[in-house]
């Protein structure tokens, strides 16, 4: 029998319904980050950076570019005889059909495919933080507590405890009891939703639990340990850990990469960023370009002017266009003499000459205030933009627009246009 010490199970399935029309059409995994990679590259590379050689990703929502961007794991040198790395949907069985309704759930169903590695161990991961964390010093830590379930924690600030779900522990870092975004916090230790299991406590509780609804890691699993008397351990970590579950959070976690000294940093070499990588030829950037403190991908054409912002590959940005605090995604297209700020623009949007992005009066959002917010413009993959039009403050627009969508040339701020039939 094949047999594993660790093996990982990334929850990749999310919708990430807080970053509003970026992950219509895409898991919140799949979208693009850091002007190169994919929220999903993040804990794919800290497997194969930690020797975790074998992954499960759980797929559902919006699969596509998630399962076209992993393929058989070649950039992360998971493409293994045993082990490597396997996409894992939903599928009918014998005796039903049922989508992943929980975190717990999801691995649950993936039963088989654990039993397979008969692992001593087994990483619980999500596929949507922005982090850099050795695995292998979790295992250790769980080894050496003879921990049957270790929670990774993150320390965040007394003001902030109230938003997360805590762990209380003792001296010896074994957790004593649990709160759930409590008014008046005892703890600030914060749960990162990354747990090591021991194979055979996780097993048995899945299986206990199998008929519980909605079954979730959190919610259900380790309290129902902690009950019957499972040894649980908290891991402190204090890297950088970022969640990037909102267009504003997404936002300041991309324009934190570039910073002076930035705090998270993509260019260390012991401990690479793996991604998929397509042939292209380099970035251009014409005598007419300026580019400042900003990232810029392959294959770029600049003519115009770039200031802190994300530009992502096969971007082209016309003579007199200006682009500010943005994120431009991959083979956007950018107008002669726009100016664009603090927008984001979803892959293979086109945006016309002499346009206005991100002016005017800040007013809140009409439908979706707390997705369309900071004073951002967001733009839906593939969205196109006519020439001549101006765009307000916590907007977002979706679809080929025409001029005749735009009273005057102009979209008030906190106005949504959405056309083609997606609701985000």
């Amino acid at each position: 029998m094949i047999r594993k010490e660790m093996i990982a199970m990334l929850l990749a399935g999310g919708q990430g319904s807080r970053l509003g029309i970026l992950t219509a059409d895409m898991a919140k995994p799949a979208v693009s980050y850091g002007g190169k990679y994919r929220i999903i590259d993040f804990p794919l590379s800290n497997c194969i950076n930690s020797g975790v050689d074998t992954v499960g990703v759980l797929t559902q929502y919006q699969p596509l570019a998630l399962n076209t961007h992993i393929g058989i794991g070649i950039p992360w040198d998971l493409d293994r005889n045993i082990g490597g790395v396997s996409i894992l949907p939903p599928y009918e069985k014998s005796d039903n059909a049922e989508w992943y309704t929980g975190t717990a759930n999801a691995i649950y169903q993936n039963l088989r495919y654990m039993e397979t590695y008969n692992p001593e161990y087994v990483l619980i991961l999500g596929g949507d933080h922005i982090y850099k964390m050795d695995y292998e010093m979790l295992l250790d830590f769980h080894k050496s507590n003879n921990a049957d379930i270790t929670l990774a924690t993150y320390p965040v600030s007394w003001e902030e405890a109230s938003r997360f779900g805590l762990v209380i522990t003792d001296e010896n870092k074994q957790v004593i009891d649990f709160e759930e975004k409590p008014p008046k916090p005892r703890s600030n230790l914060a749960s990162m939703g990354i747990y090591i299991f021991t194979w055979k406590v996780l097993r048995d509780a899945l299986i206990e639990l199998s008929e519980q609804p909605g079954c979730d890691f959190g919610k259900h699993i380790i309290p129902y340990c902690h009950k019957n008397g499972a040894r649980i351990f908290a891991y402190e970590y204090n890297g950088y850990w970022k969640d990037v579950g909102t267009l504003a959070a997404y936002w300041e976690s991309n324009m934190e990469l570039i910073d002076l000294v930035p705090e998270f940093n993509l260019y260390e070499e012991f401990w690479r960023i793996y991604t998929k990588s397509t042939e292209i030829p380099p970035q251009y950037i014409a005598s007419s370009g300026v580019v400042s403190r900003s990232i810029v991908g392959e294959g770029c054409e600049i003519y115009g002017e770039v200031y802190n912002s994300v530009i992502s590959p096969g971007v082209i940005i016309e003579e007199g266009a200006v682009i500010s605090d943005s994120i431009i995604m991959n083979k956007c297209y950018i107008g002669r003499n726009s100016k664009l700020y603090k927008v984001i623009m979803a892959e293979n949007a086109h945006v016309g000459n002499n346009c206005e992005l991100g002016v005017g009066e800040e007013k809140e959002n009409k439908s979706h205030p707390n997705i369309y917010c900071n004073g951002l413009v967001t733009l839906g993959e593939g969205t196109v933009i006519p020439d001549n039009v101006r765009i307000g403050k916590n907007t977002v627009i979706s679809g080929t627009t025409t001029p005749e969508d735009y009273a005057n040339n102009w979209l008030d701020g906190g106005e949504c246009l959405i056309k083609g039939g997606v609701n985000r």
